[in-house]
């Protein structure tokens, strides 16, 4: 199964507040972004097509340096936001080849969705290839379903187009079956559907979601995979990205409990994505642990103790600690009130005592 991937990152999000783009905005130590490119790791993709537009360099140059290596990320530049139609085309025109007659599939997603899961995406792209439709989509059933666009379907249950909620007439905003912005698409349909949508709409852009209407209309099957409600909450603002970062924190520790970790409260524990946990390891309450930190088997963490980048043996208790870039060696007791800072390295069995500082000065600290 030959499968490609288009990410949608090129908005303005000015919801935001912000100078930083908002595909660069963190969830638990990752970007947006980049939780959207990883999403698609059970996919496999020939190419992931990252679309950019509003700091379109920064946003390039910190995929670039961080994007996995199975993902084959390439990017397009979106120079005028002309919509998501026009932002999907743009990001199919870097895909290799042309769409004639490539029957492969091509997946489109935003990139300020971080909460979709991998099995949903392959849910999507294996039912999409199974019943041989000509696009799939994501869909959701929300008790609350304003802002996002509705999917009108036949007395048959056929879907026949999607409305945007600003377009939606009054019978249309009583629909609860939602739009999610994700899709599967045959690459031979895509391309000439998205060659010739309109932007007759209430904001004058080209919306991707007319391409479904469009092969509704000349015959083609449509498909739905339901996702759970959780999945699929894009980040538009601050308070999004709080609502976000939230669950996926969640999700983050309940993964490491299962795995053998000891949280005394989990809602005052933080865990990044990227963090390493050993098996028998405790973390007290207010633990916040950012970026690639590993901890080592049976090592005791907190409460209140912030690492970043950091290594910790085995066996090691840090107490009431912060440190960045430090190593700290197997039974080890650090703390309380210690500060590591960069290039840090507390020897195998050292006891530091309070107040103990170490830095690039004085790698080996002093009490």
């Amino acid at each position: 199964m030959s499968v490609s991937a288009v990410v949608l990152a090129a908005g303005q999000g000015t919801r935001m507040r912000s100078n930083r783009p908002k595909p660069l905005h963190y969830i638990c130590g990752r970007p947006l972004v980049l939780h959207a490119i990883w999403s698609l790791i059970d996919l496999n993709p020939e190419r992931t097509v990252v679309v950019v537009g509003e700091g379109a360099e920064q946003v390039t140059k910190h995929v670039q340096e961080s994007a996995p290596a199975w993902a084959n990320v390439v990017f397009a530049e979106q120079f005028d936001q002309r919509g998501t139609g026009d932002a999907a085309l743009t990001g199919l025109g870097a895909l290799p080849g042309d769409d004639l007659d490539d029957e492969s599939t091509v997946v489109i997603l935003p990139g300020d969705a971080p909460l979709l899961q991998p099995a949903t995406l392959r849910a999507l792209v294996n039912d999409h290839v199974a019943d041989g439709n000509a696009a799939s989509m994501l869909c959701s059933v929300l008790a609350d379903p304003t802002g996002y666009g509705r999917i009108v379907r036949a007395g048959d249950g056929r879907v026949l187009r999607i409305v945007e909620h600003r377009d939606a007439d009054d019978d249309e905003l009583d629909i609860l079956e939602v739009n999610t912005s994700i899709y599967a698409f045959r690459r031979d349909l895509l391309g000439p559907a998205l060659r010739h949508i309109s932007p007759h709409n209430s904001q004058g852009e080209y919306y991707l979601t007319d391409v479904i209407g469009a092969l509704g209309e000349m015959g083609h099957r449509i498909g739905c995979v339901e996702a759970p409600e959780a999945e699929i909450q894009g980040v538009n603002d601050r308070w999004q990205l709080a609502l976000a970062e939230r669950e996926l924190r969640s999700r983050t520790n309940r993964r490491w409990l299962l795995a053998g970790v000891t949280m005394l409260d989990p809602r005052q524990t933080f865990v990044d994505v990227n963090v390493q946990l050993g098996q028998d390891v405790t973390l007290y309450p207010g633990t916040i642990l950012e970026g690639s930190t590993i901890i080592g088997n049976g090592s005791r963490i907190g409460p209140q103790t912030r690492l970043t980048d950091s290594v910790v043996g085995e066996r090691a208790i840090v107490a009431n600690t912060v440190g960045r870039d430090a190593e700290i060696g197997d039974d080890t007791d650090v703390g309380p009130f210690a500060w590591l800072g960069s290039g840090t390295h507390v020897p195998h069995g050292t006891v530091t005592g309070a107040f103990y500082t170490a830095g690039i000065d004085d790698p080996e600290g002093d009490a």
